[in-house]
């Protein structure tokens, strides 16, 4: 067996991409980081004198656990109206940690991880490694208990509805700023006229209200009805501050008192918004700050 101080040295180095992998498939800090230490405690326990490349060896160990993860998440008798999103990082001025992006390098923003929540545990598995991380499918195949075709197959599912729902902005974060700009600025002086140019006719509204929350709903589709539900939030406009949220643009939402109220991340196709996902949980905002 190595020496612990060089095998505790050599997960260290891993920690940061194993937390990346962890954080896309389970969507928060906490049980991403579960789910690294346990590949820890597994390795601490492992004759690794055995264990010939440490990085596969650990990411294939949390490929297991955040499946074990999903399952019994998915198990859970829990009543949940809306749309399960992650705990959105977000950067309101300047750029994100070092940590912070780690976890989101791709900027895929929240809205995939809204189709990612539609998939089942080993369709996301599969997906997650191979599209987002470039794992082969012969080293897929053991963590998700398939042969590497059938894991292939579970990709190429997750793939096409994934494409489907296109929620991945087409233009630079740039471009994307420069939109929200616009949008949070008319939302400021109540011009609805303009916010209605902005948003794309078949625009999707989403809520991430987190189990029992009072505004918990269902998707609003389309740009009229998407307009009205946002009027009743107006008020809120004065403190709100443009943020990158999850590597995508977008919004902290806050409240007179300085406390946030929600965390949006806006998706930005053909010049208009074509998706607004509201992160309203209490659990999941509590790392997120807004300044005076």
């Amino acid at each position: 067996m190595r020496d612990r101080d060089f095998l505790a040295e050599r997960f260290e180095e891993e920690r940061p991409q194993l937390r990346r992998i962890a954080y896309r498939m389970l969507g928060t800090i906490d049980e991403a980081d579960d789910a690294v230490q346990e590949a820890w405690i597994r390795l601490s326990r492992t004759d690794d004198s055995a264990v010939e490349n440490l990085g596969a060896w650990l990411t294939t160990v949390v490929g297991r656990v955040c499946l074990d993860m999903l399952r019994a998440r998915r198990s859970r008798p829990e009543e949940f109206v809306g749309s399960w999103m992650p705990e959105p990082i977000v950067s309101v001025d300047g750029a994100p940690t070092p940590e912070e992006e780690a976890l989101i390098a791709d900027g895929v923003g929240l809205a995939l991880y809204v189709v990612l929540e539609t998939l089942g545990p080993a369709e996301r598995i599969a997906f997650v490694l191979h599209d987002m991380f470039a794992m082969p499918f012969d080293q897929i195949a053991p963590i998700v208990g398939r042969s590497p075709e059938a894991a292939r197959q579970l990709a190429s599912r997750a793939r096409r509805r994934v494409q489907g729902a296109k929620p991945v902005p087409d233009v630079e974060l740039a471009e994307q700023k420069q939109v929200v700009e616009a949008f949070l600025a008319a939302a400021r002086e109540g011009d609805f006229d303009a916010l209605l140019e902005m948003l794309d006719p078949d625009v999707v509204l989403r809520v991430d209200a987190g189990p029992g929350g009072k505004l918990a709903r269902e998707p609003v589709v389309g740009a009229e009805d998407v307009l009205a539900e946002a009027r009743r939030f107006t008020a809120l406009a004065r403190y709100t501050r443009s943020a990158v949220v999850n590597g995508v643009a977008g919004a902290v939402i806050g409240r007179p008192d300085g406390t946030v109220f929600s965390v949006a991340a806006l998706t930005v196709a053909h010049g208009r918004v074509t998706a607004i996902d509201f992160v309203v949980d209490p659990a999941k905002l509590a790392r997120v700050t807004i300044d005076d």
